[in-house]
């Protein structure tokens, strides 16, 4: 049994055959997916799938900082409202991403400010709604440190999609959060990676597959979908000498606890 803890199944990429991808999913022994938002309309969607797929799809709701400026200011207000309903596991994906930004100037600063400021605020409102986070953090590693640092106690995060190295992974783990590997574990230009999956602690680290993005081999650049998240999981067992089984029961428990499953 595994869960792939993020997953965007509301994606265009999925519209015509959603159904046939759940089923595969659960063909594959993946059991639980989590559709991740990426702004309050995707979050709401996440959050009809979660209703769709009762038991089987979960949601998580949040604004991505990629897109912070296309929501209203008050966007916490209506993202409130959206993580009270009972499929919400999380908060996410929030933090903070520096690859899309210009070069330099003054919209790259004040796309930076809005970013930071929508960070603190969902986890703010994490705090407060008794949630987890999920993170996303792309070329701004020291910043979205900076921005969870002060909730160090208050909230636990996942970082999604972790790319890092056993340093890095160490410093998350050491503030209280976890790791999540996707398809990249897999690919041959990701060493580091593999090396990080196989030094994190058995309790710190869960799986996913971040679709419709980042295929494993063999699927590398076809479209992603959960049943994949078994291809991560095996990578990940032969990398640290354990069963599939064992790998699977790992992270279960690791996912159940962080995102209480009801």
């Amino acid at each position: 049994m595994l869960i792939d803890t993020h997953a965007h199944l509301d994606f265009p990429e999925f519209a015509e055959d959603l159904d046939e991808v759940v089923a595969r999913a659960r063909d594959a022994g993946v059991t639980r997916i989590i559709s991740i938002g990426t702004g309050l309309e995707t979050s709401a969607r996440a959050i009809a799938l979660a209703e769709r797929f009762p038991g089987v799809v979960y949601a998580a709701v949040g604004v991505h900082p990629n897109h912070v400026h296309e929501e209203r200011p008050d966007f916490t207000g209506p993202l409130r409202e959206l993580a009270s309903h009972p499929g919400v596991v999380a908060i996410g994906e929030i933090g903070v991403d520096q690859y899309r930004l210009p070069e330099e100037g003054s919209a790259r600063q004040i796309m930076m400010a809005r970013q930071t400021e929508a960070f603190r605020l969902q986890l703010e409102l994490a705090v407060e709604l008794g949630l987890n986070v999920v993170i996303h953090q792309r070329d701004a590693w020291e910043a979205t440190l900076r921005g969870i640092r002060p909730f160090t106690g208050r909230v636990r995060g996942v970082w999604h999609c972790f790319g890092g190295s056993p340093a890095q992974m160490q410093e998350v783990i050491g503030l209280g959060h976890l790791v999540s590997f996707t398809g990249i574990v897999t690919f041959k230009n990701a060493p580091v990676v593999r090396e990080s999956a196989h030094e994190v602690p058995a309790d710190r680290y869960m799986v996913e597959t971040d679709c419709p993005y980042l295929a494993p081999v063999p699927y590398r650049g076809k479209r992603c979908e959960p049943a994949y998240t078994r291809l991560v999981a095996e990578c990940i067992a032969a990398e640290r000498a354990v069963s599939l089984e064992h790998l699977a029961a790992e992270t279960t428990r690791t996912a159940e606890a962080f995102f209480r499953f009801s």
